[in-house]
């Protein structure tokens, strides 16, 4: 039975494709019992391509790993919550992170970061050339978990340098004018290009990160400007009026708002409401009902106070009561149902703009 296992389809196919941790010696098969499958897989994309990195001649001394992790300075890890709402409403572009979001490096804090981060690299491409350069080229049990350690931690300390500087990107985005290239995808072009950044700046030639990685972010969305503008060149488009957005509820609204203020307009005309004399007249010079030719300003409480000798104020409580009237009328022959309070106010104040 064990025989026919080790001769399964699954085996069989692994074994054609070549994959060095099941070999057919005792320390691969160790290596395979000992590490979990996402183990297994991770280390095979490991060893397929060795780890690039920026050496520095402080890795290969004895003592570098001491010097480098145990006795360097914390550095303040940053909090990048701040950056889901920006990320959510990116097309607003007016949410910015306040300042006791962000973590502000300095040069110093910055070389230990970048060295912790490269010296990470450093041992996993060591642990590389050594299985490379064994006879079986399969790495052993203490080999794979070593490099598997390196690799992901090298992959935390990238990600803290990134979300560090996630500001950086939308700052430059920001700064850009390119209104052809949408902003979400303008931000995530910069993110790809502060992770390239990451993995290619040298901290011992003494600049900032951030004069590295602003120039490789605004030549990120140049090229991305580039690239879409080559696009719309090989594939030019005419003008559709189909694909216009429709302004169908734009004209409806308004379609129904001159057909209420026609409506409102033709029962304050004809006094269905029963208005006096003194109501007619405020609310024809308030509100501009006169003719339908005038294009003269509604005049103010104190104008028309001055046309019937009253104060600006008795305007106002005339005008009032003279809209609760109007109101009245349409509740009881053009509105279905009792209306509440709440209603009533938003009917009259609705009524006042429309009658404008």
């Amino acid at each position: 039975m064990k025989r026919y296992a080790n001769n399964s389809p699954l085996d069989r196919v692994q074994r054609r494709r070549g994959i060095s941790m099941q070999a057919g010696t005792t320390a691969g098969k160790k290596a395979v019992r000992a590490l979990s499958a996402r183990d297994r897989a991770e280390l095979r994309l490991l060893l397929e391509k060795e780890m690039d990195l920026i050496d520095n001649p402080l890795f290969p001394e004895p003592h570098a790993e001491k010097s480098i992790y145990d006795d360097a300075p914390d550095v303040k890890k940053p909090d990048a919550s701040w950056y889901h709402p920006v990320m959510d409403d990116l097309g607003s572009k007016t949410r910015t992170p306040k300042s006791s979001e962000q973590v502000i490096l300095t040069g110093a804090e910055e070389k230990i970061l970048f060295l912790q981060f490269n010296y990470a690299r450093w041992k996993v491409r060591e642990l590389q050339r050594e299985v490379a350069a064994s006879a079986s080229k399969v790495p052993t049990d203490e080999q794979g978990r070593e490099m598997l350690k390196w690799y992901r931690y090298s992959k935390r300390m990238r990600e803290q340098i990134a979300e560090t500087n996630l500001a950086l990107v939308l700052a430059m985005a920001k700064r850009t004018r390119m209104s052809e290239v949408d902003f979400a995808d303008l931000v995530s072009e910069g993110n790809m290009a502060l992770l390239r950044a990451v993995d290619k700046f040298d901290c011992e030639r003494g600049f900032k990160f951030s004069t590295y990685a602003c120039r490789a972010i605004l030549k990120a969305f140049s090229r991305q400007g580039m690239k879409l503008s080559k696009y719309r060149q090989r594939f030019p488009t005419d003008f559709d009026p189909k694909l216009e957005k429709s302004n169908h509820l734009d004209t409806k609204r308004q379609e129904f708002v001159h057909d209420a203020a026609s409506e409102v307009k033709r029962i304050v005309m004809d006094n269905q409401c029963e208005l006096s004399a003194i109501e007619r007249t405020v609310i024809e010079h308030r509100f501009r009902l006169t003719t339908p030719e005038d294009t003269s300003k509604p005049m103010t409480l104190e104008q028309v106070g001055q046309i019937i000798g009253v104060t600006k104020e008795r305007v106002r409580q005339i005008q009032n009561k003279a809209l609760e009237k109007i109101r009245t009328e349409l509740e009881e022959n053009y509105l279905e149902g009792p209306r509440r309070e709440e209603e009533q106010e938003a009917d009259g104040r609705m009524l006042a703009a429309l009658l404008n």
